[in-house]
């Protein structure tokens, strides 16, 4: 080998030239490369046979060298002339075959030119090619056929290939070099070699008749492709396995006929899936207990999944394994499979058996022994067998090799297995921004030589992976005329082929196998190059100038070119010292990785094969693997600086630019590791074990570890070994300032520089303080007392300061205590004798206790279960533990507390860590939490906020805490054991007990739905028990005291068919009530013990009556009055249960028709509860929630603040789960939290105002009223359907309906305090806003004062509630005038048979008019025939569709005005009634409306019309209407 030192960089600043190219002719002694001179730099030279070709900056192309394709003869052949047919074109890349050459320009398109006798132009019908001319690369599978476009560009002697954008690799020209499926050549389009598609291409190289290209390996990004099971051309299956007596023989020796191929995907997972496809054995994972194999092969292989487990590790084996002997399946490769942890993850053996990696002395001293042997296809084991093609492993065979020892070591359970060799990027997202080091090299073509590297000369039709080159980093590859190059990220160099001249650089024979080439030591070769019979390689040394090394024949930097018989150079002046520092950073880059690789394989591997504790090997894997992560991720930072000196050469392509913090956060975390290890005792731990296994070379630790100190201890080697990674953080700061010091200082270039090498010095000063903090702890468990350490010492855990020198002591301790606090940065320990405890910093709070002249420094530290106070010895030491701690609970609270422990003493600004915070705290304190964990929001120690509460028997509280109990709205659930369900509460709490509103769905299926207070159901609630199919569903709604029914309440007993409504007394009916059944049963009166007892009445269907005394439900007994339903009556003594016989002593009445007996029909309701106190516990809510503890006494302004409380948090409530909230309602919600104006005199407009006011209050629930409103409606419709709706019931529903408006009514007069009581005035505007007929006549207003509108509740509430109560309420009306209504029905159907005329002649409507001309009136009202009156009968109609009773006789008086109107019409001219001639047209009206339920409807009016209109203009329409419903009735047809 030969050194041209010829690095032209030399600080001669003329100008600072790029791109010099210089050029000698083989090798002598005295070769003085010559430069050629360009107008532009060079950026790229390819030198074939006998011509160059020359890309220089500006893309244009220029050829030198004999072109004999060239029509008129060049002058000068070795003066570059210009391709002028490029001269429009921005040509990228070139590439010069022995006689043909080729370009590619920046939009992916490809010229091509020379010779093209075989087609290698790729243009049919040409011998020569003298010009460069396009040529198509286009995709025929696609429809419609698309263009592909080029990247770079290999051409060989009578073949070229392309690699495409997509990563795919296209080929033309003759040979079976092409990997092409054809037979005939030439091939004179370019077609895609199939072999490779679906697989990422990074380069492709081609010899003079042979190709190369490197492949990234299949990572988990790829795994979706289907294995490969068969082969693509014959259909042969690729794996066979044939069962023999004693074991399995799993072979790969498909042979395909047309040519040996290789399934696309990597063999080991195919052979994997192919074996779980043949085997149906079920793959057990082993548990560790491994049988011991006897010699002849395993004892137990009967039973048991070992052996197929192990059929399946061989499987792998052959799959994976590179290519080798018995030998080479070293055991610990083996070993990779036995791990329970189903280790082998793709890409690289994991685990500690990450051993398995090449070690570079083993590496050396097995190479010539192993080399000759190895052979490359998917597991050539024995060259012997390879001759027959037939490869098989079988196991007792394999086994035979196992030790027992061996096998029972590889049983041990291990701990999580690290990979040491990272698949895809340090980082997710590195994987796709850094050049990938996972790769594999694939060659085909002819093989004379041996230059394909499979170890035997057999020519290859199609690309096949060179498995001894796995797993070697291979980052370039290159191809001399027969033999091949391949350059990795560890700058080293494999050669294989002919080796002639010694081009190989190692022994004079060829090679069939790749070798590593012989570099000088510390020499880290970066760029390669071959030509016909020589290599050269570009390498750095101990000085950053590059050296070009030169090998093979003998007769005859920074980038170099190599081809035919000469070589090339180039080279840059420096250019303000960017380019040296460029090279600088890069050199630094390789030469870092290639020690990191060394301290990998020489000390890592090893230290982790020691025997050492769980704890430390399990630190130590870790370790391990952040150490494998920032290894990988220089070698592929260096891979991608080294691609940038090649080509661009500028700022923008530094990845540690763009992605600095990748760097930052592998390093950091690496260093955090590094750091836990120490402290603890890691290094210690391994001193042993590592003196036994390097004692005897301790010189390699140190010379490693860079460690300078005299006899170091092996503890102190490892270390300074473990964070010498940390010291290239300088290196980069140094580089990075260095490149930036090239630019202008306002530059954009020059401020990332700048930035990026700040941070790095950053982070390396924050390492170094991380490193002593380390130290500083390690220190500190040292002379702990040892009892102690083992429950303290904790990884991450760093000591901050500590009070041994009794600088801080416990206020009010004993004489004799001990008290010693230490301060980490995650707790604060308080430690005595024999005792210790932690107090976490998430949640430790401490304050200075002002100094009140009693000389005492006192800190009080509050936590969640303890408040103590420490005194320190002085101010000082007072505010250094003040600040310490401040500091620690900071960064504890920021996430930060793992990394940076340090105290900044001299920072002097005062942190206050937040009082109120999120952290998370098991209780330990006897007590209600005793052992729950608390997770939320706290303040000064105390819960506070939305949290989390769970008990460790499974109770868990998610809701508001205040000062430290449930407080606000939560959610409850409660195990219960026995039913293996849950209760499950959701509502309102206080002081940490249920309270206020909320729903508790019991384990039992029981919903209570209502108020609480002290956790118990107390006030209004409704308890739903029991599903319909199960023995007992009721449901109660009513008063609750202290968890029991107390007060007025009802409950729907659904199995008996009865429903109660009274009072109750500690779950019992006691008092008055009421009982209906649904067989029409009606009973109320006394109830005691729940049953009926003492006086009562009871009806049935039938009317027939009792009155009496009770002594059990439904049983007589005592003096009583039974009246049939024909009014005769029993009188005298009963007893019996009704319905079963009764046994009566007593007389028999038959009262007289002329009797007037007014006993007879009492009114009933007067044994139940009366209105008034009904639901009381429901207006009481109300009340309360307005502030008001008695109904009517608080105040006003405080209830207004009560409800816009209540309706914002509702609203906030809500927002969380949006779902709840329509658009309508949330608007509602907005304008309801405008306070109207509720003070002051009442005129008509604020009267509207109030009244809109309640329509919306009552629309929503979270007003108070809206509430009252939607609770009063759910228990009167509880109360009178199903069961309930019995016609006896009518009046008491009416009367309930009339409390409410009464009790409402009190409410809304609180709220506007100034609204006229019931039956008050409120004047009409003198200009009222309807009626503004009259402006400017007030005089006369004044005088004569309209009346005022009426102030009642009925007017202002009922347009409320009505609607909602209506359909049971008409119910009720239905039933109760059914008879009468039928009996109307029946009239009506039969008169609404007579035509118009003959009705109104029968109703006396002509009669009435006789004296007005009768002509015309006949004339007109025959003339309407059926349509008389219509408008005025739709009109009426109307009276059935609305709902309260003013809205109801509105619509009686359009009827009416309709009716006047027609009649005016008709007679034309103004006409007043008369009560005699309108009753018999309304008449008529009301029969043509056909209104079913007349008497219902008339019955509702009456009972609930305002009283203020009984006397009006509305009142005699009423009566007029009602008279009608009851001369329909006893209409006589005549």
């Amino acid at each position: 080998m030969f050194l041209v030192d010829q690095y032209l960089s030399s600080g001669d600043d003329s100008g600072g030239e790029r791109g010099l190219l210089h050029t000698w002719k083989g090798y002598s002694c005295s070769v003085t490369p010559e430069r050629l001179l360009l107008p532009r730099p060079v950026l790229q030279v390819s030198l074939g046979t006998r011509h160059g070709v020359l890309l220089v900056e500006g893309g244009q192309v220029y050829s030198f060298g004999e072109l004999p394709w060239k029509q008129s003869q060049v002058p000068e052949p070795e003066k570059p002339t210009l391709e002028s047919a490029l001269s429009g074109q921005r040509v990228v890349a070139v590439a010069a075959g022995s006689f043909h050459s080729g370009a590619v320009t920046e939009d992916g398109g490809l010229h091509m030119w020379g010779d093209n006798g075989s087609g290698q132009c790729g243009l049919s019908g040409l011998s020569t090619v003298p010009n460069p001319t396009p040529v198509a690369v286009v995709d025929s599978d696609t429809s419609p056929p698309q263009s592909v476009p080029v990247l770079e560009l290999a051409c060989g002697e009578q073949h070229t290939l392309a690699l495409s954008a997509q990563r795919e690799v296209w080929a033309w020209g003759s040979g079976c070099q092409l990997g092409l499926n054809v037979t005939v050549f030439p091939v004179w389009k370019p077609q895609k070699v199939e072999h490779l598609a679906g697989r990422y291409v990074l380069q492709v190289a081609c010899g003079a008749s042979h190709s190369l290209a490197l492949v990234r390996c299949l990572g988990p990004q790829d795994t979706h492709r289907p294995p490969v099971d068969k082969c693509r051309q014959c259909n042969q299956l690729l794996y066979t396995m044939t069962d023999k007596e004693d074991h399995v023989i799993i072979s790969d020796g498909h042979y395909c006929p047309l040519g040996p191929v290789l399934p696309s995907y990597s063999s080991t997972s195919a052979v994997k899936d192919y074996l779980k496809k043949l085997s149906e054995v079920e793959q057990n994972n082993f548990s560790g207990q491994h049988p011991v194999p006897s010699a002849g092969g395993l004892a137990s292989s009967t039973h048991g999944s070992t052996l197929n487990s192990l059929v399946a590790s061989c499987a792998s084996a052959v799959g994976e394994r590179v290519a080798s002997t018995y030998e080479a399946l070293s055991l610990k490769k083996m070993m990779n499979f036995y791990l329970p942890s189903g280790a082998a993850r793709p890409g690289g053996p994991a685990g500690l058996t990450g051993v398995v990696g090449d070690n570079n002395a083993e590496r050396v001293r097995q190479e010539d022994s192993m080399q000759a042997k190895k052979s490359s296809s998917t597991g050539d084991i024995r060259e012997e067998e390879a001759e027959g093609l037939r490869r098989r492993l079988s196991l007792p065979g394999l086994l035979s090799q196992v030790s027992p020892r061996l096998l029972r070591k590889a049983g041990r359970p291990r701990m999580r297995a690290v990979a040491l060799t990272p698949l895809g990027g340090a980082v997710p997202e590195a994987q796709e921004v850094f050049p990938t080091l996972q790769t594999e090299v694939w060659s085909w073509g002819h093989c004379e030589h041996g230059q394909l590297g499979h170890g035997d000369s057999l020519a290859r039709l199609q690309p096949q992976c060179i498995k001894s080159l796995n797993k070697k980093e291979v980052v370039r590859v290159a191809a001399g005329a027969h033999h091949s190059l391949a350059l990795t990220a560890q700058s080293q160099v494999f050669s294989w082929g002919s080796n002639s001249c010694g081009q190989l650089g190692h022994m004079d024979s060829p090679s069939t196998v790749p070798r590593l080439a012989k570099v000088r030591k510390g020499i880290r070769v970066w760029d390669v190059s071959a030509g016909e019979r020589h290599t050269l390689l570009l390498a750095d040394g101990d000085c950053i100038q590059p050296i070009i090394y030169y090998s093979g024949q003998q007769d005859l930097g920074h980038n170099v070119f190599a081809g035919g018989q000469r070589c090339v150079a180039l080279s840059d002046r420096n250019v303000m010292g960017f380019i040296a520092s460029l090279h600088e950073l890069a050199s630094a880059e390789r030469k870092f990785y290639c020690k990191l690789c060394n301290i990998k394989t020489q000390i890592l591997r090893p230290l982790l094969e020691l025997a050492l504790g769980q704890v430390a090997l399990g630190l130590l894997q870790t370790l391990a693997g952040r150490f494998s992560l920032l290894c990988h991720l220089t070698g592929q930072h260096a891979a991608s600086l080294t691609a940038n000196l090649r080509r661009g050469r500028d700022v923008k392509s530094l990845l540690i630019l763009d992605h600095a913090g990748i760097f930052l956060d592998s390093y950091h975390e690496y260093c955090s590791n590094v750091g836990n290890f120490q402290v603890m005792g890691g290094f210690q731990t391994l001193t042993k074990p590592s003196l036994d296994f390097f004692g005897k070379s301790p010189e390699l630790l140190q010379k490693l570890s860079e460690c300078s100190e005299e006899n170091p201890t092996m503890a102190d080697l490892l270390v300074a070994l473990f964070y010498l990674p940390t010291r290239h953080l300088h290196e980069y700061g140094r580089l990075l300032l260095k490149l930036a010091t090239c630019f202008e200082v306002c530059s954009s270039d020059y401020q990332r520089l700048q930035d990026s090498c700040s941070k790095f010095e950053a982070l390396a000063l924050l390492l170094k303080r991380k490193r002593k903090d380390a130290d500083y702890t390690f220190h500190f468990w040292k002379s702990f007392p040892g009892k102690m350490t083992d429950s303290l010492r904790k990884p991450h855990r760093r000591l901050i300061c500590e009070s041994s020198n009794k600088a801080l002591t416990l206020q009010n301790a004993g004489r004799f205590s001990v008290n010693w606090f230490i301060l980490f940065n995650d707790a604060l320990v308080h430690a005595q004798f024999s005792t210790h405890h932690v107090f976490p910093l998430a949640t430790l709070w401490v304050e200075p206790i002002p100094e009140e002249n009693n000389g005492l420094y006192g800190l009080k530290v509050i936590t969640p279960e303890e408040t103590f106070t420490l005194l320190a010895s002085s101010p000082m030491e007072k505010a250094k533990w003040l600040r310490s701690i401040n500091q620690a609970v900071d960064q504890a609270l920021s996430g930060a507390g793992q990394d940076t422990a340090a105290v900044s003493s001299g920072s002097g600004q005062k942190l206050e860590p937040p009082i109120s915070r999120t952290a998370s705290y098991t209780f330990y304190k006897d007590g209600r939490l005793k052992e729950a964990t608390y997770e939320g929001r706290w303040l000064a120690g105390k819960p506070n906020g939305r949290g989390v509460l769970k008990w460790p028997d499974g109770r868990i509280y998610t809701g508001t805490f205040k000062n430290g109990l449930e407080d606000g709205f939560g959610e409850f659930v409660a195990p219960i054991k026995t039913l293996n369900k849950n209760d499950h509460y959701q509502g309102h709490w206080k002081d940490g007990k249920m309270h206020g509103l909320g729903t508790y769905r019991y384990a039992s299926g029981e919903v209570y739905d209502g108020s609480f207070q002290d956790s118990m159901r107390h006030g209004h609630g409704i308890l739903r028990s029991g599903k319909l199919n199960t023995s007992s569903p009721s449901v109660f709604i009513g008063q609750w005291l202290q968890d029991k029914k107390t007060g007025y309440g009802v409950f729907d007993d659904i199995t008996k068919g009865e429903k109660y409504m009274g009072m109750w007394q500690d779950h019992l009916r006691q008092g008055t009530g009421v009982v209906v059944t649904q067989f029409g049963l009606y009973y109320e009166g006394a109830f005691k013990d729940n049953k009926m007892m003492g006086t009562g009445i009871l009806l049935s269907e039938d009317d027939t009556t009792y009155e009496g005394e009770f002594s059990d439900d439904w049983t007589l007994n005592g003096k009583g009055v039974l009246t049939m339903a024909n009014g005769d009556y029993l009188e005298g003594s009963f007893s019996g249960e009704w319905g079963s016989g009764l046994k009566v002593a007593g007389s028999y009445f038959k009262p007289h028709l002329f009797d007037t007996d007014k006993d007879k029909t009492r009114p009933l309701g007067r044994m139940c509860v009366c209105a008034e106190d009904k639901w009381r516990a429901v207006f009481e809510e109300c009340w309360s929630q307005l502030g008001c503890e008695v109904p009517g006494q608080g105040d006003n302004w405080k209830a207004w603040e009560n409800i816009a409380v209540a309706l914002t948090t509702s609203r906030r409530h809500i927002e969380d789960s949006p779902e709840m909230l329509s658009r309508s309602h949330s608007r509602t919600l907005e304008s309801l939290e405008v306070i109207p104006q509720h003070v002051g005199l009442i005129n008509m407009e604020r009267y509207h105002t109030i009244r809109l006011y309640l329509l919306k209050a009552c629309d929503t629930p979270l007003h108070p009223l809206g509430r009252l409103v939607e609770t009063l409606v759910a228990v009167y419709r509880m109360t009178y359907v199903g069961v309930g709706a019995n016609r006896r019931l009518l009046p008491q529903a009416v009367n309930e309906i009339k409390s409410y408006l009464n009790r409402i009514f009190q409410i809304v007069r609180f709220l506007f305090p100034d609204l006229p009581e019931e039956g008050g005035l409120i004047p009409e505007p003198t200009t009222s806003l309807q009626d503004k007929k009259e402006p400017g006549s007030t005089d006369a207003s004044l005088e004569s004062p309209k009346p005022g509108r009426v102030v009642s509740s009925s007017a202002l509430l009922l347009p409320v509630l009505l609607p909602r109560l209506y359909p049971p309420l008409f119910t009720l009306y239905a039933l109760d005038k059914e008879r009468e209504d039928d009996v109307y029905w029946e009239c009506v159907l039969r008169l609404n048979k007579q035509p118009d005329l003959a009705l109104l002649a029968f109703l006396g409507v002509q009669q009435y008019v006789t004296h007005r001309p009768i002509k015309k009136k006949k004339r007109v009202l025959s003339s309407t025939k059926d349509a008389c009156f219509a408008s005025a009968v739709e009109t009426l109609q109307q009276i059935s569709t609305t709902f309260t009773p003013s809205d109801k006789l509105q619509v009686i008086q359009l009827t009416f005005e309709e009716i006047t109107q027609e009649v005016q019409s008709l007679l034309k001219q103004d006409f007043l009634w008369s009560m005699d001639d309108l009753f018999p047209v309304f008449l008529y009206v009301v029969l043509r409306a056909r209104i079913r339920n007349l008497g219902s409807e008339v019955s509702l009016i009456e009972d609930l019309m305002d009283p203020c209109v009984q006397h009006g203009e509305h009142g005699i329409m009423f009566t007029t209407l009602k008279a009608c419903y009851y001369q329909i009735q006893h209409e006589k047809i005549t």
